[in-house]
């Protein structure tokens, strides 16, 4: 099973099997590693996507906080004039050092007149005293003229160096606003201050309907200007206790609580950070503070930007071309996983088969060399036997032989006697005619002898030749020659009825495949069975004649007997089965055998009219 294992990049050997449970777990950890490889790619394409946009709002963010800070900037610098511009009028020192109705009451037009036609809201003039002696809305029920400002920064720090600017909520108002102050005079002989209120609604209106929360802190961090009316005057952080005791003791911002505003940083440096912020209604969300300072001020302009709804299209479209490019990715290394477990599957497979294969043909080599042996051991025990019946046929055979041989010995012993008695009364002859000096009839009875001991020899040699045991190998042979020799030893048993065979001798050339003795006895055999069948028969006849063809000789022994019966026809070359009371049943079975033994057959027909058995023979080659 060594080739049935396929082996890895470590050198183990892996079975099919083995390779399908490594293949699983590999798919397993392949599935794991793709879904954290997923997870990290979407959390970081989540990051990306996020930091990304934040950029961009921070760019945008801070593009609007830069034109806000612009707008804001425009806005104070008109009315910033104003108190410099009356600073150094003639008829607000008149009046500041002359006081009297008329003149007042001039001056609370002339500054009327003047915030008519610029963006501040209240333009009021005090004396030395903080004691407001002129104001533009002179004719209001909430007039600011008699009203004592001295505890006011702005008043004091104009009286201390020349100029001031205060946010504060008016104490008669009570509207916030910023104050901007001149003092009147130099500081040796001040006269009194200049102030004028710049209140900030339309711009905080603006800002609302931009629906992004905007808001303006001083150096405290107090919301002054917001879009967000309850955040104004809240901390953007905790004030230190010191801070705040003074800053409500100035009463800047009247009893406002200062409580920090709903807003908590998440992320970021001071200028831009990501915050958590509770709006008025319970409303929560995520925006980008941005931090901006506002030129000629200590305000800090913060613009708050809602990121949720950008960052979480950023994220998802982030994620989107993520898996858009991983997923693909991800397919092609499956896929090439999977080419690559499906060769190595299918090459241990193509193994494991052939081991199985060779398994097999080991299995099945051993069962047939086991069946080989077992074949040879039959097919020996099959050659002994054989070899055994070719002992026993043989010996059958020279024992039909010997039985021909004892049946035609008394035939042949009266043959031979004739010759003898005729040798010795020639040999008496010729005694005598030598005594009488006659040698030619001398001559003459010895030429009879040697013609009769010729033909005692011819007799005596086709008995030996008969007789011998053994198996010879087959040869051309002169047929008519084996028909002669047939005859010739049956002649002494049958003498007086070889008159019914009719022989037509084959030409002297034609030769047939075979052995002499052993043809004979087959001849010898089908004579003898068919005139032993004619035996007491009128016009009993035996034909014989021979047939020749181009590869074979077909000898045809046919007789006008009764012919064999059907129940003996069916098993004639069966041995031991015979008509004859004396038969053993063996002659045709052996003439059959001989035959075949050198390439022939013998055929048989029997019927009312007689028997013809047909034996065919390998034709000699020319």
């Amino acid at each position: 099973m060594h080739n049935a294992r396929m082996l890895d990049r470590t050198g183990q050997l892996w079975t099919p099997e083995q390779l399908g449970r490594r293949t699983r777990l590999i798919w397993l950890v392949f599935a794991a590693l793709s879904a954290v490889a997923i997870g990290i790619a979407l959390y970081g394409a989540g990051v990306y996507g996020r930091l990304l946009a934040m950029e961009a709002l921070e760019n945008q963010g801070r593009t609007d906080a830069n034109l806000k800070v612009a707008l804001l900037r425009a806005v104070l610098e008109g009315p910033r004039a104003l108190p410099l511009l009356l600073a150094d009028d003639q008829q607000v020192r008149d009046t500041l050092l002359a006081p009297g109705n008329d003149a007042v009451v001039a001056l609370d037009r002339k500054l009327e007149g003047l915030v008519a036609d610029t963006r501040a809201s209240v333009l009021y003039v005090t004396g030395t005293n903080g004691i407001a002696i002129a104001s533009s809305n002179w004719q209001e029920p909430l007039s600011f003229v008699g009203n004592d400002y001295s505890f006011r920064d702005y008043f004091r720090h104009a009286m201390e160096t020349g100029t001031a600017e205060h946010f504060a909520l008016g104490n008669v108002s009570n509207r916030p606003g910023l104050y901007i102050s001149r003092r009147v005079g130099d500081a040796a002989k001040p006269l009194g201050v200049v102030v004028v209120k710049m209140e900030f609604e339309q711009l905080e209106s603006d800002w609302r309907d931009a629906a992004r929360p905007v808001y303006v802190t001083d150096e405290h961090g107090v919301v002054l200007i917001t879009s967000i009316p309850s955040w104004r005057f809240m901390a953007a952080a905790p004030i230190p206790a010191g801070s705040l005791a003074t800053i409500r003791k100035s009463l800047q911002f009247g009893d406002a609580p200062l409580l920090p505003l709903p807003i908590k940083q998440q992320a970021g440096s001071p200028d831009a950070s990501v915050v958590h912020v509770i709006m008025p209604g319970g409303k929560e969300g995520e925006f980008l503070r941005l931090r901006a300072p506002v030129p000629s001020t200590s305000w800090q302009l913060e613009y708050l930007v809602p990121t949720e709804a950008v960052t979480a299209s950023a994220v998802r479209e982030a994620r989107f071309l993520t898996l858009a490019v991983l997923v693909p990715l991800l397919a092609i290394v499956g896929f090439l996983l999977w080419r690559r477990r499906s060769a190595v599957m299918r090459i241990a497979t193509d193994r494991a088969a052939r081991a199985e294969l060779e398994r097999r043909v080991l299995e099945r080599t051993e069962d047939l060399s086991r069946a080989r042996d077992h074949l040879q051991a039959e097919i020996a025990d099959h050659q002994a036997t054989e070899a055994r019946l070719q002992v026993v046929q043989q010996e059958l055979v020279q024992a039909n032989r010997l039985a021909i041989l004892g049946q035609v010995a008394a035939g042949v012993a009266h043959e031979i006697n004739q010759p003898v008695a005729t040798i010795r009364a020639y040999a008496d002859n010729a005694r005598i005619f030598l005594q009488r000096q006659q040698p030619t009839s001398a001559d003459e009875n010895l030429g009879a002898i040697a013609s009769l001991t010729e033909r005692i020899g011819t007799i005596t040699e086709e008995l030996k030749a008969f007789a011998r045991k053994g198996r010879t190998a087959a040869e051309p042979v002169a047929f008519r020659g084996v028909l002669e020799g047939a005859v010739v030893l049956l002649r002494s048993r049958f003498a007086g009825r070889l008159d019914a065979l009719k022989i037509e001798l084959p030409p002297p050339e034609l030769e047939v495949i075979g052995n002499r003795v052993r043809l004979e006895q087959v001849l010898i055999n089908l004579f003898q069975n068919a005139l032993e069948a004619l035996e007491g028969h009128e016009n009993a006849r035996v034909g014989v004649f021979c047939r020749e063809s181009k590869s074979e000789v077909a000898v045809t022994i046919a007789d006008n007997g009764p012919g064999i019966p059907h129940e003996i026809l069916d098993s004639l070359f069966t041995p031991f089965n015979t008509s004859k009371e004396k038969g053993l049943g063996l002659g045709l079975v052996i003439s059959k055998d001989i035959v075949t033994d050198y390439g022939g057959r013998i055929d048989v027909e029997s019927d009312n009219s007689g028997t013809r058995f047909t034996i065919h023979l390998l034709k000699a080659p020319q």
